[in-house]
Order: structure tokens, then sequence, then C-alpha cells
């Protein structure tokens, strides 16, 4: 009998981790909802709840280890597996001049994006090699900064270059466990982090413009297609974005 997946979403509260955990949890996997606010994951959860779905929210910091362990201990202990983990949870820096950012201000950023992505990959790994079935899929959300950096954004772009260096680095490493690795390159998804743009953002050449949005249930659609293959099948890359956005060519 097939059992019923089991997926974790982190920086599941708002944004494309609320959209894609609704989503998920449509399709019927049972859902861990997680980030570092309890109140936005329980209004999520509830959602899930209301609409017949499976959902546990948990408050986690991805930066921290024992909060990471901690919460992959607990997803084993309720469920006894994981089929999915969708490592979404990210943080910017100010948009300031490069040198004038300050040390926390930058490590606050690596930690988040970077580190986090790590740990939770590395938690996810120990469950899903010794899982039975084994085996598993993790989503990394690599933005459109994983390919070109925006003005005044070396703390974020740094980290999703890196993020793609991951990716590849769990594909290989999680390819003898049957545990695939793929990456969503997302840009200017509607969510609050983006509304900026609608009234103006910085371009490369120093102007203001305001830039194309796209609504978060198209992103959620590409993780659901990544999320349904079966094991033997990987988007390795995708990249969704507003088609007439500032990215291809130059500016």
């Amino acid at each position: 009998m097939a059992h019923r997946r089991v997926a974790l979403v982190t920086g599941a509260g708002t944004g494309i981790g609320k959209a894609c955990a609704l989503a998920l949890a449509k399709t019927g996997f049972h859902m861990i909802l997680t980030g570092r606010r309890i109140a936005p994951l329980e209004a999520v959860a509830g959602q899930i709840k209301a609409a017949g779905g499976t959902a546990l929210p948990l408050a986690s910091d991805v930066a921290d280890p024992d909060s990471v362990a901690a919460l992959f201990a607990e997803t084993n202990r309720v469920f006894g597996r994981l089929d999915l983990l969708f490592n979404n949870a990210g943080l910017g820096a100010p948009a300031i001049p490069l040198e004038d950012l300050t040390y926390a201000q930058w490590k606050a950023v690596i930690d988040v994006n970077l580190t986090g992505a790590f740990l939770c990959t590395q938690q996810a790994f120990k469950l899903m090699k010794s899982q039975n079935p084994r085996g598993g899929r993790i989503i990394n959300n690599g933005s459109i900064s994983a390919h070109a950096p925006r003005p005044f954004s070396a703390p974020y772009t740094a980290t999703k270059h890196a993020i793609t260096g991951l990716t590849k680095a769990t594909s290989l490493d999680g390819r003898a466990h049957d545990i695939a690795c793929g990456q969503i390159d997302i840009g200017n998804a509607a969510t609050e982090m983006t509304e900026p743009m609608a009234q103006g953002i910085r371009q490369a050449d120093g102007s203001l413009k305001a830039e194309p949005r796209i609504d978060a249930q198209h992103v959620a659609d590409a993780v659901i297609y990544m999320a349904g293959l079966p094991l033997g099948a990987n988007v390795q890359f995708m990249t969704v974005m507003a088609t007439t956005m500032p990215f291809i060519g130059r500016g």
C-alpha cells in the first residue's frame, strides 16, 4: 500500500512558502509548517485543516542547529518519515552600499539563507536515508539572484549563488540514497517582500523603475510539478519569472 507523503516547508507562514504549503496540502501531503513566528504558521495550518488536510505548525530557527534538529525529530516522531523538504526560508539585508553593511547584517543573511538550508538538508538526509520506503526529494528556493544580482544585494546574491552549489552537491550526494534535489529560481513573485517593486526599485543604471510581478500561485504550481515526479526523475533547475522583468538581456 502506498504511504501518504509528508512535506516540510520552511518559511511557510507567508509569501511563497504559504502558497506552496497550501498547494502541497491540496495534493495530499501531510504538512509540517515551520518559521520563526508561530501565529502565521497556525493560520496557514488552520486553512489546511479546514480543507480536510493535515498540518503541523512548528516554530523554529533554521539558523540554529539545535532548533533544526528538534524540528526534524518532531517530524519523525509525529509522521515517521519525510518525503519532501522545501528549503524556502529567506532573509535579505538593507539595500545599502556594500561597504556600509555591518558584519551582523551580512551574517544574518548567510545564517538563514545558506546555513539554514544546509542544516535542514543535513537533517532531511538522515531521515530520508533511514526510512522505509527510502529516499525523498529536496527543493531549494534559489531565486533569480542565483544568476544575476540587483544593486546593493551582496549578501543575498552571495547566498543564492551558493544555494546553486548546495543543490548540485545535494543531488550528487543523494544519488546513491534515492534522494533527489532540484532548485526553483523565482523572479518577482507577488509577495510582501516584493511589494516595493510595484512602486519602483533600483535598477543597474541607478534609476528607479516599477517591475512586473507574478502571482505566487504560479510558483506553487511549479513546485507541485517538481514534487509530483517519481524519484527516478528530477527537475534539476527551473526558472519561473515575470515575463517582462529586467533579467534576460541588458536591463
